[in-house]
């Protein structure tokens, strides 16, 4: 649903000729970009491509090298994120900066005390009314540590309006979201622009985009290359033609495989969060684990892959007892992890590539005495030519890459360790479509000499690879069942909401 307000609407906000470079990375040049009142402008590109740089830099968050923001018309100069939330612009990240043991109401107003005049009754108030203004059902009084991930994100868009924010940018907004919480911002989102806020919208989800955005510009190397209008997209395979410059169909040919010898058994488990666990995993499947974040999938995960011991229960894996498989781990033909927190837990910042390349795969180079680091970064060099990482410099460091290009230098790391149990966890949250297509394929790939668990919030993702799914939800598991079951299918959010429906009984 396109807002009334046109192409023809002077920009609340201009940017001109901004460029930034990370050493001798350049992740925006000369970019210029308006963005309107009451216009839901989607940011698209390949990862790598400069986006979440750019709104960073609107944001406060980064000073450009050059160029100028301009804001009613005004130049401005934002020296921190307060200086843009001055100016009415206000971010939304995918990783909430919230207070969990406050309630809504005082997240909302922290940081900006209204005096002594303001009753506590009075500010819950406040927050009733904005949140009924722009379609964000909370309850005011509620604590932040007890809801759901979609309303916290409600939590951080009140902070926001209530600061008067005019522009508001989302960065991947969906990516912790159930299907019904997704359409619930979708509805926000529109009040918002109804009510002339401006919306810039960052996603790989092009879906989302044509059934939400109303302009779209696309980034490449860090120009723009493209902008147009949403409705002069005719569909998700042409905005992903125009986004990475060839065809792209999200397509896989999966056909059933040879089902083998388990590779991971757990038997009433129970571990932090988790109650009662059981689940097996055989070579030759994927298994994909689905959930809103925080119901117990990062104990799942690092239970399995030996980050944390099981309270009670018995876990084998590749056919040991989890205690003697992590006394002495193989590092090839093993078990790989690709841990969801690329930047903390996958990867070391400082670090070149070739060094994180060796943080699991130093055994297989090295001798007794020395480290063969020159093997190290032939291999490292083949792998990043090969998985199409960018910049393909293994000499830089990691903190040098986007999230997009440090997650393919995982995913090659892990896939050149020939692993028989794979744990993915989100192995595609922040990649454009054209990797996507990649890691999918190879996914599908490994499958044929290994059994894969993979962890997501993306369904679309879960039912194009798995063979069987499993729900998640407050540290149980809900069910698991076959993908090809189309009546538990279709009940997948209503599981992930802690609802049981009686589908298939």
């Amino acid at each position: 649903m396109a807002s009334v307000i046109g192409m023809s609407t002077p920009p609340v906000v201009s940017l001109r000729g901004i460029t930034k470079a990370f050493g001798q990375v350049r992740a925006n040049s000369d970019i210029s970009l308006d963005i309107r009142p009451g216009r839901i402008k989607a940011l698209l590109g390949e990862n790598g491509a400069g986006k979440s740089t750019l709104m960073s830099i609107l944001a406060g968050h980064y000073h450009p090298d050059s160029g100028e923001i301009l804001v009613d018309g005004q130049a401005c100069l934002f020296r921190s994120t307060r200086d843009a939330l001055r100016a009415g612009i206000g971010m939304v990240y995918q990783h909430f900066m919230l207070v969990e043991d406050m309630s809504v109401t005082e997240n909302v107003f922290l940081g900006q005390e209204p005096g002594f005049f303001l009753s506590p009754q009075a500010m819950g108030h406040q927050v009733r009314g904005l949140a009924k203004t722009y379609g964000l059902d909370i309850d005011p009084d509620a604590r932040v540590a007890d809801l759901s991930m979609g309303e916290k994100q409600r939590v951080e868009i009140l902070k926001l309006l209530h600061r008067k924010s005019r522009i508001l940018i989302f960065d991947e907004p969906t990516a912790v979201l159930t299907p019904q919480e997704g359409e619930q911002l979708f509805v926000a989102l529109r009040s918002m622009a109804a009510q002339g806020k401006a919306i810039v919208y960052i996603s790989h989800k092009l879906g989302e985009v044509m059934a939400l955005a109303d302009e779209i510009a696309i980034l490449r190397r860090g120009q723009i290359v493209d902008e147009v209008p949403a409705q002069a997209v005719h569909s998700q395979a042409d905005l992903a033609s125009r986004m990475v410059g060839r065809e792209v169909l999200l397509d896989v040919s999966r056909e059933p495989g040879e089902l083998r010898q388990n590779v991971l058994r757990m038997q009433g488990v129970w571990a932090g969060s988790l109650q009662d666990i059981s689940v097996s995993l055989r070579q030759g499947e994927i298994l994909a684990v689905v959930g809103v974040a925080g119901n117990g999938q990062k104990d799942l995960v690092e239970t399995i892959c030996g980050l944390q011991a099981p309270a009670r229960g018995e876990i084998s894996l590749l056919g040991k007892p989890w205690k003697i498989f992590f006394d002495n781990a193989p590092w090839q033909g093993g078990l790989s992890y690709i841990p969801e927190d690329r930047m903390g837990l996958a990867v070391c910042r400082g670090m070149d590539l070739v060094d994180n390349f060796l943080l699991t795969t130093r055994q297989g180079y090295s001798t007794p005495v020395w480290l063969q680091r020159s093997k190290a970064t032939a291999v490292t060099q083949e792998l990043v030519d090969q998985f199409k990482v960018s910049p393909p410099d293994v000499h830089c460091l990691a903190r040098q890459l986007s999230g997009g290009n440090l997650q393919k230098l995982v995913l090659a790391r892990e896939f050149h360790r020939r692993p028989r149990l794979i744990v993915a966890e989100q192995p595609t949250q922040g990649l454009d479509v054209s990797a996507i297509e990649e890691v999918w394929a190879t996914l599908l790939d490994a499958r044929q000499e290994a059994g894969i668990l993979l962890v997501t919030g993306d369904l679309a993702e879960a039912l194009a690879l798995a063979d069987r799914i499993a729900v998640m939800f407050g540290g149980r598991i809900v069910d698991t069942f076959s993908a090809q079951d189309r009546q538990r299918v279709d009940n997948i959010g209503l599981m992930m909401a802690g609802m049981h429906p009686d589908a298939g009984q």
